[in-house]
């Protein structure tokens, strides 16, 4: 029988750009203990288990067969998902329908890469079409700036219209002592850090990381029971539109258009500047935080610049974007998704710390990955 479904726990490691002092299955462990300490149950209570990560990226496949000894999942039924830079929201979206299913009620989620042993530029090149692809994406990187450049040309936006957005998620990342990047930046520094791809510059990026996530969902049958606030999944929308990178299309966002159309018409939402009280967007490089809040209809297209630089986005503005310090500060790809869902889901528990937005009780997380795919989660501080 279907049931509404919340999360009831949320545990994450302490992310570095290398952990040499664990292996997989110990920093696994480590994000599902600290779950499990956060949620006041212990293994036996959890009736199921999802796993992803990038696992082309460490060359290293079956992780739901090797890491059972870190995620405790021996005599449990585990399932792998993986969907490239969507891995991490796509575990999240899972998990949340096998609890809703009602075949079991208590689902463990677990996201993790060891960044720091792998290949992401060359695991992105070898998946892609050798005829078709690889010349225009050539890693995740140039595909990037291609959309970076065909959106600062089409509304006049600038390279230190990006720094902002990169100097407000390093000032949030302050708040958050999980985060691999802590230090505070100033919009100077990102425009004379090294240009990479233009117009994309070293601080314009996330950081590649070592680290891992755990999301403990459960079904309205023991929700309540086991948590005394569980942060509710309202609903989600996944769109992963496109097969080849070829089919891009740079000077709109149409996954991103498509999900947020579903999402809000599902649950009501009319104006999601005003609706919406916290965004945790994946978000992997700055220029994406302008381009891709205007796609998800927070304010009219050409317009997210001044947005951010009237501080709408920031902590204390209108609508907070990314008050953990987001992707531009941690990025371990197969947890970045779940990451997202855990810290908007401590947001509406009232639990975030000194990153707590005040008063928030309706979060939105998104996941990015793949051909531009797009994930995305609501949750409320109550049931929908």
């Amino acid at each position: 029988m279907a049931q509404r479904v919340g999360v009831i726990g949320f545990g994450q490691t302490y992310h570095k750009s290398r952990r040499e002092d664990v292996n997989g299955v110990e920093l696994i462990n480590e994000a599902v203990q600290a779950a499990l300490e956060d949620s006041g149950l212990g293994i036996d209570d959890v009736d199921a288990i999802i796993i992803g990560n990038m696992d082309h990226f460490e060359s290293v496949n079956y992780v739901d067969t090797w890491s059972v000894d870190g995620t405790g999942g021996f005599m449990k039924p585990v399932m792998k998902l993986t969907t490239g830079g969507t891995t991490g929201s796509t575990i999240g979206i899972g998990g949340y329908f096998t609890a809703a299913s009602g075949l079991f009620d208590v689902v463990a989620v677990v996201g993790w890469e060891k960044n720091s042993e792998s290949d992401t530029t060359g695991a992105i090149i070898t998946c892609s079409d050798p005829v078709f692809d690889r010349f225009s994406f050539a890693g995740a990187l140039p595909g990037l700036a291609v959309e970076a450049s065909v959106y600062m040309k089409k509304y006049g936006v600038t390279e230190k219209d990006a720094a902002r957005v990169a100097v407000r998620d390093r000032r949030h990342a302050m708040n958050n002592p999980y985060a691999q990047l802590r230090k505070e930046i100033t919009e100077e520094e990102v425009l004379e850090s090294p240009m990479l791809s233009y117009p994309v510059k070293l601080l314009d990026i996330c950081p590649r990381t070592d680290g891992a996530a755990c999301v403990i969902f459960a079904g309205e049958r023991k929700a309540k029971k086991l948590s005394p606030n569980p942060a509710w999944v309202w609903a989600s929308s996944i769109r992963h539109s496109y097969s080849y990178f070829e089919d891009i299309e740079y000077d709109t966002m149409p996954t991103l258009e498509a999900a947020c159309r579903e999402l809000f018409s599902n649950v009501g939402i009319k104006e999601p500047l005003k609706e919406l009280d916290v965004v945790e967007l994946y978000q992997p490089y700055t220029f994406a935080g302008l381009k891709w809040i205007e796609s998800m209809g927070i304010c009219k297209p050409g317009e997210a610049p001044q947005l951010v630089w009237d501080g709408v986005t920031d902590m204390g503005g209108e609508l907070p974007f990314n008050p953990s310090g987001g992707v531009l500060a941690t990025n371990c790809i197969g947890a970045t998704g779940l990451l997202r869902i855990g810290e908007a889901a401590l947001q509406l528990q009232g639990r975030a710390g000194d990153r707590q937005v005040e008063g928030a009780e309706v979060a939105l997380a998104t996941g990015f990955g793949g051909a531009f795919w797009t994930d995305m989660m609501l949750l409320g501080k109550n049931p929908w």
